[in-house]
């Protein structure tokens, strides 16, 4: 009877130190949920966007000749405004805090302007010129301060211009049209503001020169052989904009595999 006694308590012994031991082995739950670290913010990358806003032309028209006999110096004031807006498409590098980039912009434009003068004799000169096309390529250089970049820009400009020049001698009136292609210098700077690490707006002004326009660009007008003109095509404008980046240089994160 004993003995029976002592061998129940020792397997009760046994049971409860292998108890107490299995509460003491290290816990088999499953591993937490790995969260990748957001990517880096970079200015690098290939973006395009759109942008829209204002221009304003500066140079009056300048004429000297003759019109019947009578000679003429005079310039046509007025300067063309109206609305201009496009597309972009560039790509920018980051070193540090310093960006680096090069853009291309097509706009189209409504700037229009039309002057005319009257003369003593009751005969009339007028000039209506337009924009309807303008672009550019553009070198950037900025600096940033995480996702706020300031910058300036300048490259080659190019413009469509379209001419009307009539001369009106009662009862007579004759006149002539001519369009022509301009390549000029631009330069400017501006802010961006990265909303999102793909998205970001920016406000921009550019000042552009595109030469002058001279008699021998405005030849075929019935009064050339008398009357000379030309004028210096330069504008301002002040534009807003957003711009998609493609993240395909930022690296891809780091997946945790148990």
């Amino acid at each position: 009877m004993s003995r029976k006694f002592l061998l129940a308590s020792v397997g009760a012994i046994a049971l409860t130190g292998s108890a107490a031991f299995a509460a003491d082995l290290p816990s088999r739950a499953p591993p937490p949920v790995y969260l990748p670290p957001p990517p880096i913010f970079t200015w690098t990358g290939i973006y395009i966007g759109g942008q829209v806003g204002y221009a304003w032309g500066t140079g009056a028209n300048r004429f000297d000749g003759f019109i019947d006999d009578a000679f003429v110096d005079t310039s046509l004031g007025g300067n063309p405004n109206g609305v201009i807006g496009g597309g972009h498409v560039g790509f920018n590098y980051q070193i540090n805090q310093w960006v680096i980039g090069l853009e291309g912009s097509v706009d189209g434009t409504s700037l229009t302007n039309t002057a005319v003068v009257a003369f003593p004799d009751g005969s009339t000169l007028a000039a209506h010129s337009n924009a309807d096309i303008q672009g550019s390529i553009r070198g950037r250089l900025g600096i940033a301060w995480d996702r706020v970049l300031i910058f300036a820009t300048g490259g080659v400009a190019f413009g469509g211009f379209n001419t009307t020049v009539s001369v009106s001698e009662p009862p007579f009136f004759a006149s002539a049209s001519r369009s022509n292609t301009r390549v000029g210098w631009t330069v400017g700077g501006g802010i961006e503001y990265a909303i999102t690490n793909n998205w970001s707006i920016q406000a921009e002004y550019r000042f552009t020169d595109f030469g002058t326009i001279r008699n021998g660009d405005l030849a075929g007008l019935p009064v050339d052989e008398f009357l000379h003109g030309h004028r210096r095509l330069q504008q301002n404008q002040v534009q807003a904009g957003f711009s998609y980046r493609f993240d395909m240089f930022n690296p891809y994160p780091v997946v945790a595999k148990y």
